[in-house]
């Protein structure tokens, strides 16, 4: 079945990691980069998971879960989402069912068939986030082409970003037409004097060549937009 990509906001969002395996430490340290509350069950913990609860990123929990239903019943307070990564594929089940059954989502990373989503391979350059998803057929193929993407992303699509954002908020502050706003966004990323200033690492350069042409759209469109009143005005008039 079609997988739909999704972006989850789990900023502050609590969430219950069963498993301390390898798997588990790659799916909590992607939780805490989305700003999450982490708590990690398990009977062991290597270096990675304790020194993550020495520096206060998450909490551990150390414990053998015999009775998945039992022990989801119990927690409290009750998480946002569980992720289960054990090598102990009944109990992965059972947690997933009791889960679902109390009416919040679940992870299980080795049965993408009963989790409400899937995570996938995500690219991470600067600011930007790009999802590479084989709909759970092949992690190692999404883990491929997701470095052939890194690879993909320059110093200068970063920057441009940064930019775009500087003059968005501007815009978002002065200009209350989405089509102008559009029109110069659009602008700035293909002037080519921009492009340059950015490949050259000048930003500040680069910033104040997009203000001008920000502010050269801006006037342009103004006129406009009073040309075309005054002339609806005498035509009204008639």
């Amino acid at each position: 079945m079609p997988q739909l990509i999704m972006d989850f906001k789990l900023k502050r969002k609590y969430v219950v990691m069963v498993g301390a395996g390898s798997e588990a430490y790659k799916k909590v340290l992607n939780f805490l980069d989305a700003g999450s509350k982490v708590l990690v069950v398990s009977r062991n913990f290597s270096a990675g998971f304790k020194e993550l609860e020495k520096a206060k990123k998450i909490c551990l929990t150390r414990t053998e879960i015999k009775d998945g239903e039992a022990f989801v019943k119990e927690l409290n307070p009750k998480p946002d989402l569980l992720a289960v990564a054990t090598s102990d594929h009944q109990l992965n089940a059972s947690l997933a069912k009791r889960a679902k059954a109390s009416g919040f989502m679940v992870y299980v990373a080795d049965n993408p068939d009963i989790s409400d989503f899937i995570l996938p391979a995500v690219a991470r350059i600067g600011d930007v986030r790009i999802a590479v998803s084989t709909e759970g057929k092949s992690p190692a193929m999404a883990k491929k082409l997701r470095q052939r993407i890194e690879e993909l992303i320059t110093q200068e699509d970063l920057l441009q970003i940064k930019l775009q954002e500087r003059i968005r908020t501007i815009l978002k502050e002065h200009v209350g037409d989405q089509k102008i706003r559009r029109k110069v966004l659009y602008k700035i990323m293909e002037d080519d004097k921009v492009k340059m200033l950015l490949i050259s690492g000048k930003f500040h350069e680069a910033e104040k060549t997009a203000s001008k042409i920000m502010e050269s759209i801006v006037r342009e469109e103004k006129i406009k937009n009073e040309t075309l009143r005054r002339l609806e005005n005498e035509f009204s008039n008639r």
